[in-house]
C-alpha cells in the first residue's frame, strides 16, 4: 500500500546535522587548548573573582581610618596640601579617589621624584598611610601576574583569548549541551559526574563567561591592537591612538608655585553625575592643572571628565553623552571586566559566577586526567601537579594576606615572595609524597 508523504523531507536539527568527525577533532582542539593554558586560566579567574573585591578587601586592610559618605571642598583641598608636603622631592601626580558606597575614605596617590605614596585622608582633610599591599598584591597578580609589565599584561591578555576560544570550542564539541542543560548523572562514574557540571556551569553562565573572557582579552592585547591601529591608520603613530582616549597636556609652565587651589574648580563642576576621580598635574608648578572625572550612572562607560588649568581655563572635555562609540566601548571594558557598576549585588554575582569560571579550569583538567585513568594511562604525577597548583594558589594568597595584615609596613612586592615560597612548597611537597 502506497503511503502518502510530504513533498520535502523532515530536516534534521541543526546540531544532529553536525558530522561526528568535526566534533571529534573540536573536542580534541578544547582539551589541548584547556591543558596548555591551564594553569594560567585558574590563576588569572581565581585571582580576578578576588579582585572583584579589591575595595573592600582595602577597607579590610585600614580597619581604624575614619569612614566618610563625601568630602568636602576645604577636605580636599587639605588633603592635597598634606600629602604634597609629605611626599619626597617634588610631585608630580596626584591621584584624589573620592568616597563611594564601596570604598567610603577619600585615598590620594602621589607619584613624586621619591617614590610613590599613597594616603587616606578623614573628614577634616588630615592623611595617614593608607594600607593597601594585599589590594596592589592582587590586582598587580591579577593584571600582570607579577611579571614585567608589558610581558605579564600580554600573557594575560593571550590567557584571555584562550578562555575565549575554548569556551566557543567547548560549544561546538558538545552539540547537545543546550538540550542537556538540566540534566545532570549524579551517583555514577566520576569522570561524567565532572563532565555534567563541567558542561552546566559552563552553559548556564555562558554569557558572564563571554563578557569576562572578551573583555579581559581586549585590555590585556590593548598595546599590540593599538599598535596595529596605530599602522593601520596613522603610519605607526600609536600617540595619535591613544590620544583618542586620554586627556591632552595642559600647558607646560614649570615655575614654582604654590598647590593648586581645587575648590575654585570643585565649584565651577556640572551638577549632574557623581565626582569619582580627581587627578592633579603637577600641583606646585605654576602651569598645575586638575582633570575632574564624573561618573554617569546611566551610561555604562560612565565617564565624562573637564580639565581646568590654574588660570581657569577649560583646557580638555569629554562628555560621555555625546563620546563616540570606540570610547563608549573601551570605558566600558574595566566596569563590565570586574563587575564595577550596579552596587554589591552586581558584585556578589560576579563573585559567584567568577567561581563557577574558576571551577570550570580546575574541572576541564580533572576530566582530563580521568579520562586518562579510565583508559588505562593514568598519569599520577601530573594528578599531584594539578592538585598542587589548585591548592596552592588559595594557601598563598591566604599567606600574602595574612603577612599583609600581621606586617602592615610591608608594601605589596613584600607579598610576592611568601605567595610564591608557599605555592612552590606546595607543590615539590606533593611531589615528594
Amino acid at each position: 500500500m502506497n503511503m502518502k508523504t510530504s513533498g520535502k523531507a523532515k530536516k534534521k536539527p541543526l546540531m544532529a546535522r553536525i558530522p561526528a568527525g568535526f566534533v571529534q577533532a573540536v573536542l580534541k582542539g578544547h582539551s589541548a587548548l584547556g591543558i596548555a593554558f591551564a594553569a594560567a586560566i585558574y590563576l588569572v579567574c581565581l585571582s580576578g573573582t578576588l579582585a572583584v573585591f579589591v575595595h573592600e578587601f582595602t577597607q579590610w586592610e585600614n580597619p581604624g581610618v575614619e569612614e566618610v559618605s563625601e568630602a568636602s571642598p576645604e577636605a580636599v583641598q587639605r588633603a592635597l596640601e598634606n600629602a604634597v608636603d609629605q611626599s619626597e622631592g617634588e610631585v608630580h601626580h596626584v591621584r584624589l579617589a573620592m568616597p563611594t558606597a564601596d570604598q567610603p575614605f577619600l585615598t590620594l596617590a602621589v607619584d613624586a621624584e621619591g617614590g610613590q605614596t599613597s594616603w587616606v585622608a578623614d573628614a577634616e582633610g588630615q592623611v595617614v598611610p593608607l594600607r593597601n599591599a594585599w589590594s596592589q598584591f592582587l590586582t598587580r597578580l591579577h593584571i600582570f601576574l607579577h611579571l614585567p609589565a608589558a610581558w605579564g599584561i600580554f600573557i594575560v591578555g593571550m590567557t584571555g583569548v584562550a578562555l575565549l576560544s575554548s569556551l566557543i570550542s567547548g560549544l561546538c564539541a558538545h552539540p547537545r549541551i543546550f538540550r542537556d542543560a538540566f540534566h545532570l548523572r549524579v551517583g555514577g562514574s566520576r569522570r561524567l559526574q565532572e563532565a555534567d557540571l563541567h558542561n552546566r556551569i559552563g552553559v548556564w553562565a555562558l554569557p558572564f563567561h563571554l563578557v569576562v573572557s572578551l573583555t579581559g582579552a581586549f585590555l590585556g592585547l590593548t598595546t599590540i591592537i593599538v599598535g596595529v591601529l596605530g599602522m593601520a591608520m596613522f603610519n605607526g603613530d600609536t600617540g595619535r591612538i591613544y590620544a583618542l582616549f586620554t586627556p591632552a597636556e595642559p600647558p607646560e609652565n614649570t615655575m614654582h608655585a604654590p598647590v593648586l587651589d581645587l575648590r575654585p574648580m570643585l565649584a565651577r563642576l556640572p551638577g549632574e553625575g557623581s565626582l569619582e576621580r580627581i587627578t592633579v598635574e603637577h600641583p606646585t608648578e605654576t602651569g598645575a592643572a586638575a582633570i575632574f572625572d564624573t561618573y554617569d550612572e546611566q551610561a555604562l562607560a560612565g565617564m565624562s571628565s573637564i580639565g581646568i588649568t590654574r588660570a581657569g581655563e577649560v583646557y580638555y572635555e569629554k562628555d560621555i553623552a555625546t563620546a563616540s562609540l570606540g570610547e563608549r566601548v573601551f570605558g566600558a571594558l574595566a566596569p563590565l571586566h570586574f563587575g564595577w557598576f550596579g552596587g554589591r549585588i552586581v558584585k556578589i554575582a560576579y563573585g559567584l559566577l567568577g567561581l563557577g569560571l574558576t571551577y570550570l579550569a580546575v574541572g576541564g583538567v580533572k576530566i582530563w586526567l580521568v579520562r586518562r585513568r579510565d583508559k588505562g594511562r593514568p598519569a599520577p604525577g601530573w594528578e599531584r601537579v594539578w592538585a598542587a597548583v589548585v591548592w596552592g594558589q588559595p594557601v598563598g594568597l591566604a599567606a600574602a594576606a595574612l603577612c599583609a595584615i600581621l606586617l602592615p609596613q610591608w608594601q605589596y612586592a613584600a607579598l610576592i615572595p611568601v605567595w610564591g615560597v608557599v605555592c612552590l612548597a606546595l607543590l615539590v611537597r606533593r611531589q615528594i609524597i
